[in-house]
């Protein structure tokens, strides 16, 4: 039998060997650790698994998600836990977008250094310093635009100087670009229409007396859309 490739990591100062080729998640669990927190979707989505890393030859800290990064030898690695962060409370059906609304909010933004460490953080590649700019000039459309990746793992939050919070920022601008900026969609409207109607009631009672399997095959059966 072949011999299984093993890399040598270090996981909360503790040394282990673990196959090669194993993202971080499945390192640490492969290690022994029950992984309760800081887990999410394991599909690069929620950013709930930050973590923090070093490999030899670098004396740059790394950062990248847990469940996307993949394991090298020699990396000394943890995860980051939640920590609280500042979060404004807005009602966003009564906050009109303005200029001044996202510093009003989130006064921090004008702290801002231009320091750039927030994007090189960014497992995303976002470029977060550029819409924290469009932010402090209050451009909300801009922000939404250029944050819509975000999946607040925060990882910038941890690095800024000024303890801004970008997400925090990037996600008030979404939600006030969508309520109030963005053209309203008819298809949209119409659809909604359709549904309060009952358009759909019959066939989603026929979908829930069916098994799992039944749904599976009416899943592969579909009618898919041309790219």
């Amino acid at each position: 039998m072949e011999e299984v490739e093993k890399v040598k990591i270090s996981i909360m100062g503790r040394e282990y060997r673990v196959p090669a080729g194993l993202t971080i998640l499945q390192a640490m669990e492969f290690s022994g650790y029950r992984l309760i927190r800081g887990v999410g979707c394991r599909g690069g989505v929620c950013g709930a698994c930050s973590a923090a890393y070093r490999v030899p030859g670098n004396y740059r800290l790394k950062s990248g998600l847990a469940c996307q990064t993949v394991v090298e030898d020699e990396m000394e690695l943890v995860q980051l836990p939640f920590y609280p962060a500042n979060k404004a409370i807005y009602d966003v059906e009564t906050t009109v977008p303005t200029e001044k609304t996202l510093l009003q909010y989130y006064p921090e933004i004008a702290r801002c250094m231009g320091c750039n460490s927030c994007t090189l953080i960014c497992p995303q590649k976002l470029e977060v310093m550029e819409y924290m700019s469009a932010a402090l000039r209050g451009d909300v459309a801009k922000v939404a635009k250029l944050s819509f990746e975000c999946i607040l793992c925060r990882l910038c939050t941890t690095r800024c100087p000024a303890d801004v919070v970008q997400p925090y920022v990037a996600i008030l601008a979404r939600r006030l670009y969508g309520r109030h900026l963005a053209p309203a969609s008819p298809h949209l409207a119409k659809r909604v229409g359709e549904i309060k109607a009952g358009r759909f009631d019959a066939e989603l009672g026929e979908m829930k007396g069916k098994s799992a399997g039944e749904l599976r095959e009416m899943y592969k059966a579909r009618d898919i859309e041309p790219q």
